[in-house]
């Protein structure tokens, strides 16, 4: 018997859509099952995604100058795709309580966000260092110049009551710093780009065991032991330098009402294995809610790492005690629920021209051999020099969902145009032109973050 072909492309068609229900359905039903199984142990699962892109006449290199976390100039970049797994801790009551989280990122910031703390050349005599650690180094991507893979966090986390209704919480693993107020995750930030002070400044991650303890509503302190660094506890790994152990500390303060809080915070530790040389930080962060609308931040950092080998255009193969040192200001005002206008002005001193480098994926990217990635190779390094740098940065934080009635999976959808003015003066007469061949630069930029 012969079908018509009309009568047969419309069971084909029958065919296809049922086997493409039943697909749906299947894994309607996989996702529920998936589900379940997570709310029956207490798993979260998530992430976000976030890219942006930059406009930047004064550059004519591709970067912007020592911005690290936005660096591509004229272009766009997809800088974060984060997923992450965890089960998190109820931190307080009189049960144990134990947990986890782990976090994988994909994009342009993954190379800031690896643990880098085994650098490629030794900061104390220059030697040249092969192998740096395995965690989440040279895992892919290196010819692409931009794009790279980090595991950022992987930590075990516990509650061990102390009292009917308070407890200590201890982290053991490889985690983001509590110190400072910016951090790496873009859900976490105001704007598109950092500040000196969290750019160059401050550790991004560590590797060891942090525990934190509520001694009343209003005190609590946390301190912890941190290894596995060649750069006095920042970004350590979980297979080199294990025998550097260090520390890190501090004391948070909140008011009654919830409205004011400080926080002081540090890390201290020998440089490595190889000196034990001083490397350590301090950061002091004050908030204040001027009114219920109007946010206030001040911070201040202020770090040192002593017998380090400097070169750059003031100072030749010299050895010597580095400082940096800043301070930034925030002021966020919340216009309603769903827009945010913010301004942050910072003075950040690198009193050694130890600590920033421009274009700064050039220096983070540059291995043993003195080749960057970030250059396709080429031996053309950084540039640093004992400088003040100075920036303004005016944005906003736009969550559009309201307005155009978007879907649950766009509701956190938020984004962020920004103008930033960038200025640096030479603490020693040196022509230092680090944007671009200029010693100051203007850049804008639009980025978006979608939480998930």
């Amino acid at each position: 018997m012969r079908i018509n072909s009309k009568y047969k492309n419309q069971i084909i068609l029958t065919a296809v859509g049922g086997l493409l229900l039943f697909g749906m359905n299947s894994m309607a039903v996989q996702a529920n099952t998936v589900m379940n199984f997570l709310d029956q142990y207490g798993l979260k699962v998530g992430g976000w995604i976030h890219g942006g892109a930059t406009f930047n006449p004064y550059q004519t290199d591709g970067f912007n100058g020592p911005i690290t976390f936005a660096d591509q100039a004229n272009r766009f970049q997809l800088n974060q795709l984060n997923l992450f797994i965890e089960r998190p801790v109820v931190s307080e009551g009189s049960s144990w309580d134990i947990g986890f989280r782990a976090d994988f990122l994909f994009g342009t910031d993954a190379i800031f966000a690896q643990a880098f703390g085994n650098p490629a050349f030794d900061v104390n005599n220059g030697r040249a260092l092969s192998d740096r650690g395995n965690w989440d180094l040279d895992i892919c991507c290196n010819s692409s110049r931009t794009y790279g893979i980090a595991f950022p966090q992987a930590f075990v986390e516990v509650y061990a009551p102390i009292t009917d209704s308070k407890g200590l919480n201890v982290k053991v693993g490889h985690f983001y710093t509590p110190i400072g107020y910016e951090s790496v995750p873009a859900p976490n930030n105001f704007f598109y780009t950092h500040a000196y002070t969290m750019q160059y400044g401050e550790p991004f991650t560590h590797t060891g065991i942090l525990s934190e303890y509520a001694i009343t509503d209003n005190w609590s302190v946390k301190a912890g032991a941190l290894t596995g660094s060649a750069t006095g506890g920042w970004d350590g790994n979980f297979d080199k330098q294990l025998a550097n152990w260090g520390g890190i500390g501090g004391v948070s303060w909140t008011s009654d009402d919830g409205n004011t809080s400080l926080d002081i915070s540090g890390t201290g530790s020998t440089t490595s294995t190889r000196n034990s040389s001083f490397w350590g930080m301090f950061s002091i962060v004050l908030k204040h809610m001027i009114t219920e609308r109007t946010h206030f931040i001040l911070q201040h950092d202020h770090g040192f790492a002593d017998n380090v080998l400097l070169n750059n255009l003031h100072y030749t193969n010299v050895n010597k005690n580095a400082e940096w040192y800043g301070i930034n200001l925030h002021l966020y005002y919340d216009v309603t629920s769903n827009l945010s206008v913010g301004v942050r002005g910072e003075w950040f001193r690198d009193r050694d021209g130890f600590r920033v480098f421009s274009p700064g994926r050039v220096a983070a990217a540059t291995n043993h051999f003195g080749q960057s990635y970030a250059l396709g190779g080429a031996t053309q390094l950084a540039t640093s020099t004992p400088a003040d740098y100075y920036a303004v940065t005016l944005g906003l934080n736009w969550k559009p969902a309201s307005m155009f009635n978007f879907t649950d999976s766009l509701r956190q959808l938020n984004i962020r145009p920004n103008f930033r003015y960038d200025v640096v003066d030479p603490l020693h007469g040196s022509a230092y032109r680090p944007f671009g061949g200029n010693n100051d630069q203007v850049l804008l930029s639009l980025d978006a973050i979608l939480p998930f």
